[in-house]
């Protein structure tokens, strides 16, 4: 936000910060929540009581979904504060679906959705969090400012009252102190100054304990977002499994059943020309065996992008040393694993290090790379680096540009996703490549 108390040394921070906008939305936003609060608890306590008194008849039963409506209501206006005045935006929870049936449903669905209750919860453990956080931070706010601008005000006890000062403490009739000296002032002017300047950090902390209630309570459920999570990962796949196939299509119509059709035809006119020219039949024949050993070769390589025999007979450390061998720079391999993971991460690990072992050949500029790959707990962590130019160079690829390698990147950062993985790039200018992704384990 523009304002806020970010950016600058740490000095120039806390000085500006009880100025910064920031601050202030912050204060607004505390003070606002006790009256909303108030009415909140009121309304949720009441409303809960009355339906649960009534639950004997069937009244209760509506008087609940209404409470339950109105809750939801209320985080709808909570969201927005938090969006507004702090800056911190929360998905909305799933909507109530409720089966044909008209008002009865919808009660049902009300009465057995989960985020309804947990936006009752929080009307009513809200309340005693906002009465402390008013009381601290209204607390902090006008003792400090107060204080701070004590030397401006002090005049008033001498002009309008028989005392000197403000009155610190009394001790019965014999001693009374007052802020009146010189140094009282002093030491009043400079407590004031460190709570006022202590106060945002304050205000922040308080506010920080909103946004994790109303994103615990208010937003959607862990379940919720697990679900979208997977509705998104398996859209993903989809849409990968059919660039894979489109892939193979491709590669199939231009490669070898191009050849192929070529083939066939050569062989046909060296079946006619057998009996009037053997000599130029011998040769066609001959020409025609080269491009069966092409084509065959092309479909080894086909086969080999889809899912390489060598990955399923003889393991990750014998198939990563295969493709290390075909890439342009000397490759290191190191493999330590207690057992073979189960076939999906030992393929999606394969194509990993191809994918980078790939960019590395056509990035990198390096002299050397290295593959190590290790299990740690329940992870699968692979771990590809070279000494190339660094940058969006090595393994890394043209990862935020455009063009092959960076989309080819961006789909193998996808495809960890989908199956929880995490891909981390450590890309210096001018100091090497090192790619890092971590798959979970699942024994075969």
């Amino acid at each position: 936000m523009g304002s806020g108390v970010h950016g600058g040394s740490g000095f120039g921070r806390v000085v500006r910060a009880p100025f910064a906008g920031r601050t202030w939305r912050e204060f607004g936003y505390l003070m606002l929540g006790l009256p909303l609060s108030t009415l909140y608890f009121s309304l949720a306590i009441t409303g809960v009581s009355l339906g649960a008194g009534l639950l004997v008849t069937f009244l209760g039963v509506p008087v609940l979904a209404g409470v339950l409506a109105m809750c939801r209501g209320f985080g709808r206006v909570e969201r927005a504060r938090v969006r507004g005045m702090l800056g911190h935006a929360i998905a909305e929870p799933a909507p109530i679906r409720a089966a044909k049936g008209g008002a009865i449903a919808r009660m049902g669905a009300l009465l057995k959705s989960g985020s309804a209750w947990r936006h009752v919860l929080y009307s009513v453990i809200h309340f005693p969090w906002a009465v402390f956080a008013f009381c601290v931070a209204l607390t902090f706010w006008a003792y400090g400012w107060a204080m701070l601008l004590y030397p401006l005000w002090f005049w008033v006890f001498p002009a309008f009252t028989d005392q000197p000062g403000l009155q610190l403490f009394q001790n019965g009739d014999s001693y009374t102190f007052y802020l009146d000296s010189p140094l009282a002032i002093a030491a009043t002017c400079a407590t004031g100054l460190a709570l006022t300047l202590a106060t945002p950090w304050v205000v922040r902390a308080l506010t920080t304990v909103d946004r994790v209630l109303v994103s615990g309570l208010l937003g959607p459920s862990r379940l919720a977002n697990r679900v979208s999570e997977l509705e998104s990962d398996r859209g993903v796949m989809v849409d990968t499994a059919a660039a894979d196939l489109r892939r193979i299509e491709r590669d199939l119509h231009d490669g070898a059943q191009a050849r192929l059709v070529a083939l066939a035809m050569d062989l046909g006119l060296a079946k006619e020309k057998l009996t009037q020219d053997p000599r130029a039949a011998a040769q066609m024949v001959d020409e025609a065996h080269g491009e069966v050993k092409i084509a065959l070769q092309e479909l080894r390589d086909l086969a080999r992008g889809i899912h390489p025999a060598v990955l399923t007979d003889r393991g990750l450390d014998a198939a990563l040393s295969s493709v290390a061998s075909r890439c342009a720079v000397p490759v290191r391999v190191a493999v330590d694993l207690p057992s073979r993971p189960a076939a999906a991460i030992e393929g999606i690990a394969y194509f990993t290090v191809s994918e980078l072992l790939q960019n590395v050949s056509k990035h990198a500029r390096a002299r050397t790379a290295g593959v190590d790959v290790w299990k740690s707990g329940d992870r699968l962590l692979i771990q590809v680096e070279d000494d190339g130019v660094g940058g969006v160079g090595g393994a890394a690829g043209a990862v935020a540009g455009s063009g092959p390698a960076g989309s080819g990147l961006a789909g193998l950062a996808e495809r960890l996703d989908a199956v929880d993985g995490v891909l981390v790039v450590d890309s210096p200018a001018g100091g090497g490549t090192t790619v890092t992704a971590e798959l979970p384990w699942r024994a075969v």
